[in-house]
């Protein structure tokens, strides 16, 4: 289960590789509101920070290799199936001693979703420096990391670090997104290893409280620890991008709320895709409220993230009339 299939589009190759690395796991879904105890059906797919954003940047025509660990199950074949699907270069390792992470979603209300995880153990979980060493690393340009899998264990630790390491080598951006979890581990542990990736990094993503996890209290003062970018988020409200230029804020388009889960990845979709298009900051922005809108308006992590059709030329990377 390694190496990519499909056809992934060539737009923006130009502009090199992104390199992410992550847990899949494959969800259970309610198929209708209320507790779980009484969906009555459950719908299989899948779900993972860094896959959400691996499959955005794929639709959005970005060159993009995906990192992860599954098991020697049909959980697992479905994460792969699912993923080679989507087009992206899909380097899958099976760990034919561990299972595949599952998540169960419940749809407590209409606009409400809730997540249980049953990954502790899983084959993800054993991401080692070594998964990372054997990568390709010619014509990257970018390496996208989350504290979700730094916080998964020692090992994943290991391959997030060694990962930055090795895109610091390649001239490579880095972007964290901070994706604090507090199920998986305390915000003193949380703020002592992100502090280790955030001086190696160039872009940072976190929402406001993630911003006082790393130490600080201003996305100005989060600048001077070595980050050049600082977008921080406000789970729907104005989200803000930071340079030394100054600020620059938007409010995202209205929509009806579906789904929050994957919010902050499809956000992380926009943005990044704008900055490998080499957009201004505030049109990278603007692409990224865009992205998160549809993110939130349909059902599922990544299901409903648009394609690079759906974005309307020369309108600051915005979606076309099509847009909920």
């Amino acid at each position: 289960m390694s190496g990519g299939v499909g056809e992934s589009s060539t737009v923006n190759r130009e502009r090199g590789r992104t390199i992410t690395v992550g847990e899949t796991m494959a969800t259970a879904s309610a198929t209708r509101p209320g507790p779980l105890r009484h969906a009555g059906l459950l719908e299989l797919s899948t779900a993972g920070a860094e896959s959400t954003v691996a499959i955005g940047l794929t639709r959005l025509g970005h060159d993009c290799t995906y990192l992860t660990r599954v098991g020697d199950d049909e959980l697992g074949r479905l994460v792969v199936t699912t993923l080679r699907g989507e087009g992206l270069d899909l380097v899958a390792r099976v760990d034919e001693s561990r299972r595949t992470g599952l998540m169960l979603r419940e749809q407590r209300t209409s606009g409400r979703v809730r997540g249980e995880y049953w990954r502790a153990g899983s084959a993800a979980s054993a991401l080692s420096t070594g998964d990372v060493d054997a990568l390709d690393f010619d014509g990257v340009s970018l390496v996208h990391v989350t504290g979700i899998t730094l916080a998964l264990s020692p090992s994943c630790a290991g391959a997030v670090e060694r990962l930055v390491a090795r895109a610091r080598e390649v001239n490579a951006t880095v972007s964290l997104d901070v994706n604090h979890r507090d199920g998986l581990w305390s915000r003193a542990d949380a703020a002592t290893a992100l502090s280790r990736v955030v001086a190696s990094c160039d872009i940072v993503f976190a929402s406001a409280d993630e911003v006082e996890l790393l130490g600080v209290t201003t996305a100005e003062e989060l600048l001077e620890q070595g980050p050049s970018v600082v977008a921080v988020t406000d789970g729907g409200g104005v989200a803000t991008v930071t340079t030394a230029a100054g600020t620059v804020e938007a409010t995202p388009p209205a929509v009806t709320l579906v789904d929050p889960l994957g919010a902050g990845d499809a956000f992380v979709v926009g943005y990044l895709s704008g900055h490998l298009d080499g957009l201004a900051v505030e049109d990278a922005l603007a692409r990224a409220v865009s992205v998160a809108a549809v993110g939130v308006s349909t059902r599922g992590d990544w299901e409903g993230l648009p394609r690079r059709d759906e974005l309307r030329p020369g309108s600051r990377g915005r979606l076309t009339a099509d847009e909920p």
